[in-house]
């Protein structure tokens, strides 16, 4: 037997490249050896889009992108199809725990310093990684054709009128129609269901591919390749990703499957956060939800776009917030990557940024009122002086030695 399997493999590696790409990206790449809980994250958001991938595939199935018949099918889906209702509570849910997961794996790099130098072409990728999401779960967003879906999407594609000169041709070409209508449930279902996913999965194989190249951070930010055995060229304080990372992230997607159908089978809506109420209702066109706000993972840049009076800068600082993030491999001129020795001026700036990221996300799902649309005008100085500063407060900050080798 075990001569069988060694003949097909070998007939398949003079073929194609499988044992060379198993050593390279797991039995022989070498990763730090002091990873820690942050470091669960990326493997988790593959995971995540794994599963949208697998659940919106049968959810297509089922589904017609038709003005008169979207809601329709989503409700035959929940209530008619086997197992309809889990496939899209675990879609939605879905959607939801990709942007956990994918927050916290940018903020973990953010703590230590994963987009520095060799990695600034990494972060950039993941940036364009996080675009796409954002895009896919928007065009996502209308096609329950429910009321919040339906108001949504009109109120994001607005925002292209206040563009100058194109503004208002744009909108129509994104819309297709003069008002949100079939020809755009048409097209935003191609989009969420062929053009993004494409190239989400394109982008995540070059994101994989890109760090293995300058291998992974760590948590001290030493770079383990500059220390390696002159017999092996084995980085000293390096292990095998497999089995030992392997093993640990089954234990991380242990956990997060356990919470994730906790929320599936017991609060699928989470209160209305990972579902509103309103889309429980179909699309009306005469009748305009007293409150329209994104879902919670858009609620932050919403609140600085109403914060602004004027529409236009509204839009301009909105789309700031997040190509500012483009930019944060060139802003940080700290000596050190990691937080466990930066001094605390940064920590300081770092809490004040998370404590600004909450309050315009809690501010974003509120209706707006003078008292909280000048807190939102305050998280969003913070937010954007957090990096518009960071050149000045990361020279200016006092930073600890940073040892030779990892720390465990």
């Amino acid at each position: 037997m075990n001569k069988i399997l060694t003949a097909s493999l070998d007939w398949v590696d003079t073929r194609f490249p499988l044992s060379k790409m198993w050593n390279e990206h797991l039995a022989q790449y070498y990763a730090p050896k002091n990873f820690n809980f942050w470091y669960y994250f990326g493997s988790l958001a593959l995971l995540v889009l794994v599963l949208q991938i697998m659940t919106g595939i049968f959810l297509a199935i089922n589904y017609k992108p038709d003005a008169t018949l979207a809601f329709g099918t989503v409700e035959y889906i929940m209530r008619d199809v086997d197992y309809g209702w889990l496939i899209r509570y675990m879609h939605s849910t879905g959607a939801s725990f990709f942007f956990i997961v994918v927050y916290l794996h940018m903020f973990r790099a953010l703590i230590y310093g994963s987009y520095r130098k060799p990695r600034e072409l990494l972060w950039i990728i993941g940036m364009f990684i996080y675009i796409c999401l954002m895009a896919e779960s928007f065009f996502g967003y209308l096609l329950p054709w429910g009321q919040m879906s339906y108001w949504g999407a009109q109120v994001i594609i607005s925002l292209f009128g206040a563009i100058p000169w194109i503004g208002e041709d744009l909108a129509v070409w994104v819309r297709g129609d003069y008002v949100i209508a079939d020809a755009t449930l048409n097209r935003f279902f191609v989009y969420h269901v062929v053009l993004v996913p494409i190239i989400l999965l394109g982008l995540a194989v070059v994101h994989i591919i890109a760090l293995h190249e300058v291998g992974s951070n760590n948590p001290d930010g030493i770079e383990i390749k500059k220390n390696k055995d002159p017999e092996t060229g084995i980085p000293r304080d390096g292990i095998p990703f497999h089995p030992y990372y392997t093993v640990k992230d089954i234990v991380g997607v242990t956990v997060f499957l356990i919470l994730f159908s906790g929320v599936v089978f017991y609060a699928p809506e989470l209160g209305g956060y990972f579902i509103e109420h309103n889309n429980f209702f179909p699309a009306d066109p005469m009748t305009t939800p007293t409150h329209i706000a994104p879902l919670w993972y858009f609620t932050p840049f919403y609140a600085i776009l109403r914060a602004v009076p004027d529409k236009l800068l509204g839009v301009i600082a909105m789309g700031s917030a997040i190509f500012v993030l483009f930019f944060l491999p060139w802003l940080d001129r700290s000596p050190v990557k990691s937080i466990r020795y930066k001094g605390l001026i940064f920590k300081l700036a770092l809490a004040l940024f998370i404590i600004s990221f909450f309050g315009l996300c809690y501010l974003g799902m509120e209706a707006p009122t003078p008292t909280k649309t000048w807190f939102a005008r305050l998280f969003s100085v913070i937010y954007f002086g957090f990096f518009l500063l960071m050149p000045w407060y990361s020279k200016w900050d006092k930073t600890k030695p940073v040892p030779e080798r990892v720390t465990d």
